[in-house]
C-alpha cells in the first residue's frame, strides 16, 4: 500500500477497511484479518495496525471477540458509508468545489459528465 503524507497511516487503512466492506469483500459478522496480517500486508509497523482496529472499533464498525480475532460489525457497512461520506465532506468535496472554481467548471457540467458514464 502506498500511503500519502496528507492523512495518518492508520486512517488510511481504515479508508482500506471501509472499502473492503462496501465491496462486499468483507461481510457482517465475518473474521477479518489479524493486527499482524495486516501489518504485514500493508508493511506498517503492528502498533500502526492495532490503532487502525481501535478506531473502528471506536467507530462500530468492527468488534472484537476475545482470543478470535476482529469480525465486521451488523452495522458495519451502514457505519463505513457513514464514515467516507463524512470524509468525502470534509475533505474531498471541499477541493473539488475548489478546483471546479478555478476553472469555471459548473455543477450542470459535472453531473452532464456523470450521467454519461465518465464515473465508471
Amino acid at each position: 500500500m502506498e500511503f500519502r503524507d496528507s492523512q495518518a497511516i492508520y486512517l488510511q487503512i481504515a479508508d482500506l477497511f471501509c472499502e473492503n466492506i462496501l465491496l462486499g469483500k468483507w461481510k457482517t459478522d465475518e473474521k477479518i484479518p489479524s493486527v499482524r496480517e495486516i501489518a504485514i500486508e500493508v508493511e506498517v509497523n503492528p502498533n500502526t495496525a492495532m490503532r487502525t482496529y481501535t478506531y473502528l472499533q471506536d467507530k462500530g464498525i468492527i468488534y472484537n471477540k476475545r482470543g478470535i480475532g476482529f469480525f465486521v460489525s451488523d452495522e458495519g457497512y451502514e457505519k463505513s458509508v457513514s464514515l467516507k461520506k463524512e470524509k468525502f465532506y470534509n475533505q474531498e468535496l471541499p477541493v473539488l468545489f475548489k478546483t471546479m472554481k478555478l476553472l469555471g467548471i459548473s455543477i450542470q457540467e459535472i453531473e452532464n459528465l456523470f450521467n454519461s458514464g465518465y464515473n465508471k
